[in-house]
Protein backbone atom coordinates (compact mmCIF):
# COMPACT_ATOMS: atom_id res chain seq x y z
CA UNK A 1 0.00 0.00 0.00
CA UNK A 2 1.02 3.41 -0.72
CA UNK A 3 2.83 5.86 2.38
CA UNK A 4 0.79 8.60 0.89
CA UNK A 5 -2.20 9.35 2.74
CA UNK A 6 -5.24 8.44 0.89
CA UNK A 7 -9.28 8.57 2.14
CA UNK A 8 -12.44 8.47 0.18
CA UNK A 9 -16.20 9.16 0.43
CA UNK A 10 -18.31 6.37 -1.33
CA UNK A 11 -21.84 7.51 -1.32
CA UNK A 12 -24.53 5.04 -3.20
CA UNK A 13 -26.64 6.92 -5.36
CA UNK A 14 -29.82 5.83 -3.93
CA UNK A 15 -30.95 8.78 -2.61
CA UNK A 16 -30.45 12.77 -2.56
CA UNK A 17 -27.35 13.89 0.13
CA UNK A 18 -28.35 15.18 3.13
CA UNK A 19 -26.57 16.73 6.04
CA UNK A 20 -24.88 13.55 7.62
CA UNK A 21 -23.34 12.92 4.23
CA UNK A 22 -22.32 16.38 4.46
CA UNK A 23 -20.57 15.55 7.78
CA UNK A 24 -18.56 12.64 6.18
CA UNK A 25 -17.48 13.77 3.35
CA UNK A 26 -15.98 17.29 4.57
CA UNK A 27 -14.72 15.28 7.58
CA UNK A 28 -12.39 12.89 4.79
CA UNK A 29 -11.75 15.60 2.47
CA UNK A 30 -10.13 18.41 5.06
CA UNK A 31 -8.21 15.00 6.70
CA UNK A 32 -6.70 14.46 3.29
CA UNK A 33 -6.21 17.69 2.96
CA UNK A 34 -4.35 18.17 5.87
CA UNK A 35 -2.14 15.38 4.97
CA UNK A 36 -1.21 16.54 1.92
CA UNK A 37 -3.09 13.33 0.72
CA UNK A 38 -5.59 12.36 -1.83
CA UNK A 39 -9.19 12.11 -1.78
CA UNK A 40 -11.29 9.85 -3.64
CA UNK A 41 -14.97 9.91 -4.70
CA UNK A 42 -16.51 6.58 -5.62
CA UNK A 43 -19.97 5.79 -6.46
CA UNK A 44 -21.19 2.74 -4.85
CA UNK A 45 -23.80 1.59 -7.34
CA UNK A 46 -24.29 -2.33 -7.33
CA UNK A 47 -28.07 -2.07 -6.34
CA UNK A 48 -29.09 -1.63 -9.29
CA UNK A 49 -32.49 -1.55 -8.69
CA UNK A 50 -32.42 1.37 -6.48
CA UNK A 51 -29.22 3.37 -7.97
CA UNK A 52 -30.59 6.17 -10.26
CA UNK A 53 -28.55 8.46 -12.53
CA UNK A 54 -30.35 11.34 -11.48
CA UNK A 55 -28.98 10.74 -7.72
CA UNK A 56 -25.64 9.99 -8.88
CA UNK A 57 -25.57 13.93 -10.73
CA UNK A 58 -27.09 15.32 -7.86
CA UNK A 59 -24.21 14.06 -5.50
CA UNK A 60 -21.29 15.42 -7.69
CA UNK A 61 -23.39 18.43 -7.63
CA UNK A 62 -23.87 18.39 -3.57
CA UNK A 63 -19.91 17.97 -3.05
CA UNK A 64 -18.77 20.69 -5.80
CA UNK A 65 -21.34 23.06 -3.68
CA UNK A 66 -19.41 22.18 -0.51
CA UNK A 67 -16.29 22.89 -2.43
CA UNK A 68 -15.21 19.61 -2.65
CA UNK A 69 -12.27 18.31 -4.93
CA UNK A 70 -11.31 14.85 -6.29
CA UNK A 71 -9.55 12.73 -8.66
CA UNK A 72 -10.54 11.74 -11.95
CA UNK A 73 -12.21 9.02 -12.89
CA UNK A 74 -14.49 8.68 -10.47
CA UNK A 75 -14.52 4.66 -9.88
CA UNK A 76 -18.32 3.24 -10.58
CA UNK A 77 -18.98 -0.02 -9.04
CA UNK A 78 -21.19 -1.17 -11.84
CA UNK A 79 -18.06 -0.80 -14.29
CA UNK A 80 -15.90 -3.23 -12.44
CA UNK A 81 -18.29 -6.31 -11.10
CA UNK A 82 -14.96 -8.15 -12.80
CA UNK A 83 -13.37 -7.25 -9.96
CA UNK A 84 -15.17 -8.48 -7.46
CA UNK A 85 -16.22 -11.52 -9.21
CA UNK A 86 -12.57 -12.56 -9.62
CA UNK A 87 -12.60 -12.02 -5.55
CA UNK A 88 -15.70 -14.16 -4.83
CA UNK A 89 -13.75 -17.08 -6.81
CA UNK A 90 -11.24 -17.11 -4.98
CA UNK A 91 -13.12 -17.61 -2.29
CA UNK A 92 -15.16 -19.75 -3.45
CA UNK A 93 -12.18 -22.27 -5.14
CA UNK A 94 -10.82 -22.45 -1.49
CA UNK A 95 -14.45 -23.23 0.07
CA UNK A 96 -14.94 -20.39 2.27
CA UNK A 97 -18.57 -19.78 0.72
CA UNK A 98 -21.48 -21.42 0.12
CA UNK A 99 -24.91 -21.19 -1.60
CA UNK A 100 -27.61 -20.22 0.60
CA UNK A 101 -31.34 -20.85 -0.77
CA UNK A 102 -33.08 -19.77 2.64
CA UNK A 103 -34.71 -16.53 1.66
CA UNK A 104 -34.58 -12.99 4.67
CA UNK A 105 -37.55 -13.89 5.82
CA UNK A 106 -36.53 -17.81 6.65
CA UNK A 107 -33.84 -16.66 8.49
CA UNK A 108 -35.32 -13.65 10.10
CA UNK A 109 -37.56 -16.92 11.91
CA UNK A 110 -34.48 -18.61 12.51
CA UNK A 111 -32.90 -15.66 14.25
CA UNK A 112 -36.15 -15.30 16.43
CA UNK A 113 -35.82 -18.92 17.38
CA UNK A 114 -32.41 -18.75 18.54
CA UNK A 115 -31.28 -19.41 22.12
CA UNK A 116 -30.41 -15.82 22.54
CA UNK A 117 -32.99 -14.31 20.39
CA UNK A 118 -32.88 -11.59 18.00
CA UNK A 119 -29.50 -10.91 18.43
CA UNK A 120 -27.44 -14.05 17.75
CA UNK A 121 -26.15 -13.45 14.17
CA UNK A 122 -27.52 -16.27 11.65
CA UNK A 123 -25.23 -19.05 11.10
CA UNK A 124 -25.82 -21.67 8.48
CA UNK A 125 -23.58 -24.02 5.99
CA UNK A 126 -23.74 -25.76 2.51
CA UNK A 127 -26.80 -27.86 1.33
CA UNK A 128 -26.12 -31.64 0.93
CA UNK A 129 -24.60 -32.27 -2.93
CA UNK A 130 -27.88 -34.09 -4.31
CA UNK A 131 -30.40 -31.31 -2.16
CA UNK A 132 -28.46 -28.60 -3.80
CA UNK A 133 -28.25 -29.80 -7.45
CA UNK A 134 -32.07 -30.05 -6.57
CA UNK A 135 -32.53 -26.83 -5.81
CA UNK A 136 -30.31 -25.13 -8.74
CA UNK A 137 -32.13 -27.45 -11.31
CA UNK A 138 -35.53 -26.21 -10.63
CA UNK A 139 -34.18 -22.59 -10.45
CA UNK A 140 -34.32 -21.81 -7.09
CA UNK A 141 -32.71 -18.16 -5.65
CA UNK A 142 -29.72 -18.30 -3.68
CA UNK A 143 -27.02 -15.92 -2.20
CA UNK A 144 -23.34 -16.65 -1.83
CA UNK A 145 -22.51 -16.32 1.73
CA UNK A 146 -19.24 -16.51 3.40
CA UNK A 147 -18.39 -19.64 6.32
CA UNK A 148 -17.48 -18.08 9.50
CA UNK A 149 -16.66 -22.10 10.15
CA UNK A 150 -14.39 -22.44 7.02
CA UNK A 151 -12.90 -19.14 7.47
CA UNK A 152 -11.80 -20.18 10.91
CA UNK A 153 -10.51 -23.47 9.88
CA UNK A 154 -8.62 -21.48 7.08
CA UNK A 155 -6.88 -18.74 9.62
CA UNK A 156 -6.76 -20.75 12.74
CA UNK A 157 -9.18 -19.13 14.22
CA UNK A 158 -9.82 -15.07 14.59
CA UNK A 159 -7.43 -14.48 17.55
CA UNK A 160 -4.84 -13.06 15.51
CA UNK A 161 -7.22 -10.22 13.38
CA UNK A 162 -7.33 -6.75 14.55
CA UNK A 163 -7.73 -3.11 13.38
CA UNK A 164 -6.95 0.11 14.13
CA UNK A 165 -9.40 2.39 15.00
CA UNK A 166 -8.61 6.61 15.47
CA UNK A 167 -12.07 7.66 15.63
CA UNK A 168 -14.92 6.26 18.11
CA UNK A 169 -17.16 3.39 17.65
CA UNK A 170 -20.54 4.03 19.22
CA UNK A 171 -19.64 2.45 22.33
CA UNK A 172 -15.75 4.64 22.42
CA UNK A 173 -14.07 1.90 20.92
CA UNK A 174 -10.75 3.28 19.67
CA UNK A 175 -7.06 1.96 19.32
CA UNK A 176 -6.39 -1.42 18.96
CA UNK A 177 -9.29 -3.00 18.32
CA UNK A 178 -9.53 -7.01 18.25
CA UNK A 179 -11.84 -8.28 15.43
CA UNK A 180 -14.86 -10.13 16.03
CA UNK A 181 -16.58 -10.93 12.98
CA UNK A 182 -18.85 -13.68 14.24
CA UNK A 183 -20.81 -10.81 15.50
CA UNK A 184 -22.45 -10.46 11.97
CA UNK A 185 -22.52 -13.98 11.05
CA UNK A 186 -22.70 -15.90 7.83
CA UNK A 187 -23.14 -12.88 5.88
CA UNK A 188 -24.22 -12.06 2.09
CA UNK A 189 -21.13 -11.76 -0.36
CA UNK A 190 -23.59 -11.71 -3.37
CA UNK A 191 -26.36 -12.01 -4.58
CA UNK A 192 -28.80 -12.93 -7.67
CA UNK A 193 -30.10 -9.49 -8.04
CA UNK A 194 -27.33 -8.04 -6.98
CA UNK A 195 -24.08 -9.54 -8.37
CA UNK A 196 -21.62 -8.50 -5.20
CA UNK A 197 -22.47 -7.14 -1.50
CA UNK A 198 -21.51 -4.54 0.14
CA UNK A 199 -18.64 -6.02 2.43
CA UNK A 200 -16.59 -7.56 -0.72
CA UNK A 201 -17.00 -4.35 -2.74
CA UNK A 202 -15.66 -2.47 0.04
CA UNK A 203 -13.03 -4.37 0.83
CA UNK A 204 -11.42 -4.88 -2.96
CA UNK A 205 -12.10 -1.19 -4.09
CA UNK A 206 -10.35 -0.20 -0.60
CA UNK A 207 -7.20 -2.12 -1.72
CA UNK A 208 -7.28 -1.44 -5.71
CA UNK A 209 -7.68 1.93 -4.93
CA UNK A 210 -4.79 1.88 -2.16
CA UNK A 211 -6.98 3.67 0.20
CA UNK A 212 -5.27 4.22 3.81
CA UNK A 213 -7.88 5.12 5.92
CA UNK A 214 -11.56 4.31 5.94
CA UNK A 215 -13.40 7.48 7.26
CA UNK A 216 -17.04 6.90 8.04
CA UNK A 217 -19.74 6.98 10.07
CA UNK A 218 -20.50 5.31 13.37
CA UNK A 219 -23.00 3.35 12.30
CA UNK A 220 -20.70 1.51 9.76
CA UNK A 221 -18.19 0.35 13.20
CA UNK A 222 -19.67 -3.19 13.19
CA UNK A 223 -19.10 -3.82 9.91
CA UNK A 224 -15.39 -3.37 10.14
CA UNK A 225 -15.40 -6.60 11.90
CA UNK A 226 -16.12 -9.05 8.79
CA UNK A 227 -14.70 -6.34 6.53
CA UNK A 228 -11.25 -7.13 8.51
CA UNK A 229 -12.29 -10.89 8.09
CA UNK A 230 -12.66 -10.77 4.23
CA UNK A 231 -9.03 -8.32 4.12
CA UNK A 232 -7.61 -11.99 5.48
CA UNK A 233 -8.77 -14.10 3.34
CA UNK A 234 -8.00 -12.24 0.36
CA UNK A 235 -4.56 -11.22 1.59
CA UNK A 236 -5.76 -7.70 1.00
CA UNK A 237 -4.01 -4.78 3.28
CA UNK A 238 -6.08 -2.93 6.04
CA UNK A 239 -6.52 0.59 5.86
CA UNK A 240 -6.57 1.82 9.54
CA UNK A 241 -10.24 2.96 10.46
CA UNK A 242 -11.67 6.56 11.94
CA UNK A 243 -15.52 6.66 12.68
CA UNK A 244 -17.13 9.49 13.43
CA UNK A 245 -20.22 10.42 15.43
CA UNK A 246 -23.74 10.48 13.37
CA UNK A 247 -25.62 13.63 13.59
CA UNK A 248 -28.89 13.88 14.92
CA UNK A 249 -32.57 15.82 13.82
CA UNK A 250 -34.26 17.17 16.18
CA UNK A 251 -36.31 13.94 16.87
CA UNK A 252 -32.91 13.01 18.67
CA UNK A 253 -33.20 10.57 15.04
CA UNK A 254 -29.81 10.17 12.95
CA UNK A 255 -30.54 11.52 9.76
CA UNK A 256 -31.56 9.31 6.87
CA UNK A 257 -32.80 8.84 3.10
CA UNK A 258 -35.52 6.85 4.38
CA UNK A 259 -36.75 9.13 6.42
CA UNK A 260 -36.86 11.92 3.72
CA UNK A 261 -34.22 14.15 5.77
CA UNK A 262 -33.97 16.99 4.36
CA UNK A 263 -31.60 17.47 2.01
CA UNK A 264 -28.73 19.39 0.44
CA UNK A 265 -30.50 20.31 -2.50
CA UNK A 266 -33.03 21.52 -0.02
CA UNK A 267 -30.46 23.38 1.98
CA UNK A 268 -29.38 24.69 -1.22
CA UNK A 269 -32.89 25.64 -2.73
CA UNK A 270 -33.57 27.96 0.47
CA UNK A 271 -30.27 29.93 0.37
CA UNK A 272 -28.49 28.35 2.69
CA UNK A 273 -24.51 28.55 1.85
CA UNK A 274 -21.91 26.29 2.37
CA UNK A 275 -20.38 28.78 5.34
CA UNK A 276 -23.47 28.39 6.78
CA UNK A 277 -23.69 24.62 6.27
CA UNK A 278 -20.07 23.90 7.98
CA UNK A 279 -20.88 26.29 10.86
CA UNK A 280 -23.99 24.40 11.49
CA UNK A 281 -22.06 21.02 11.18
CA UNK A 282 -19.34 22.31 13.61
CA UNK A 283 -16.73 21.96 10.96
CA UNK A 284 -16.09 25.76 10.56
Amino acid sequence: MADRFVTRFAPSPTGWLHRGHAFSALSAFRAAQSRAGRFILRIEDIDATRSRPAFEDAILADLAWLGLAWEQPVRRQSEHMADYRAALDRLQTRGLVYRCFRTRREIAEDIERAPHGAMEAWRGGPLAPDDEARRLAAGEAYAWRLSLDAAARDLGGFGALSFVERGNGPNQETGLISARPELGGDVVLARKDVGVAYHLAVVVDDALQEVTQVIRGQDLFEATHVQRLLQALLGLPTPTYAHHRLLLGPDGRRFAKRDRAETLRDLRARGVTPAQLIAELGLD
